[in-house]
C-alpha cells in the first residue's frame, strides 16, 4: 500500500485530496454538512462529505477525471455530473477505502452563491479547505429542518451557536427572509440543552 493510498484512508486526507483538486482546477466550492459542523460546532459522526461547488458544463468531465486520480477504487459517473448539472441537484462520489460519499451540490440558487463568496478558509493538515461560514451553516439547517423535521438539523445548529460566535444580525435578517425566524429563535433559547 503506498503512502498516499493509506493516508487517503482517513476522511480529513480525502477531503483535503479534494480541495486541492477543486483548487487546482479553479472550481468555486464551499464544504458544508457534518465536516462543516464538526469545524463550528461539537464533532459529530458523518459518512458523507458535502460539498457545493460552482461547476461549469466545460468543467464537467475534467473534474470527474482528476476525482477518479485519487484512488483506482473509487467511481464517480460523467453522466451523473451532467444530470446534476442539467436538473441543478447533486452526483456523488464513492471513495470505498474510507467508505465514504461525497455528495457534491450543484450551485442552484442565489443563497448558494452567497455561500461560496462567504466561504471561510481553515487549514487542515496543511491544505486551505473553503468552508461554509457559521451563520450560512445555521440559515442552511435551518431551511433542511423547515423541509425533513429532521432533529438532526436542530442539533447541529444548536451545537454551532454554543461552540461559535455568530453575527446573529445577519441570521436574524437571512431567517426572516427564508421564513425560518420561529426556528431560530426557538434554537436560541434551547441551544444549551442537549
Amino acid at each position: 500500500m503506498t503512502k498516499k493510498t493509506k493516508e487517503l484512508l482517513n476522511p480529513e486526507h480525502l477531503l483535503c485530496a479534494i480541495a486541492k483538486s477543486l483548487h487546482q482546477l479553479r472550481i468555486p466550492y464551499i464544504v458544508t454538512g457534518g465536516f462543516a459542523v464538526a469545524i463550528w460546532g461539537r464533532p459529530r459522526f458523518t459518512a458523507d462529505i458535502d460539498i457545493v461547488i460552482e461547476l461549469m458544463p466545460e468543467d464537467a468531465s475534467t473534474l470527474a477525471d482528476k476525482l477518479l486520480l485519487l484512488d483506482k477504487d473509487c467511481y464517480v459517473s460523467k453522466k451523473s455530473i451532467n444530470e446534476a448539472l442539467t436538473r441543478r441537484g447533486e452526483f456523488n462520489f464513492i471513495h470505498p477505502p474510507t467508505g465514504m460519499k461525497v455528495d457534491f451540490w450543484i450551485k442552484k440558487d442565489e443563497f448558494d452563491k452567497l455561500k461560496i463568496q462567504r466561504a471561510i478558509s481553515k487549514i487542515i493538515n496543511k491544505v486551505k479547505i473553503k468552508f461554509i461560514s457559521p451563520e450560512d451553516l445555521i440559515l442552511s439547517k435551518l431551511l433542511w429542518y423547515k423541509k425533513t423535521e429532521s432533529e438532526r438539523e436542530l442539533r447541529d445548529i444548536k451545537s454551532v451557536l454554543r461552540f461559535t460566535k455568530v453575527s446573529l444580525k445577519y441570521i436574524l435578517k437571512k431567517a426572516s427572509e427564508q421564513s425560518t425566524l420561529t426556528i431560530f429563535q426557538l434554537c436560541q433559547k434551547i441551544k444549551d440543552d442537549f
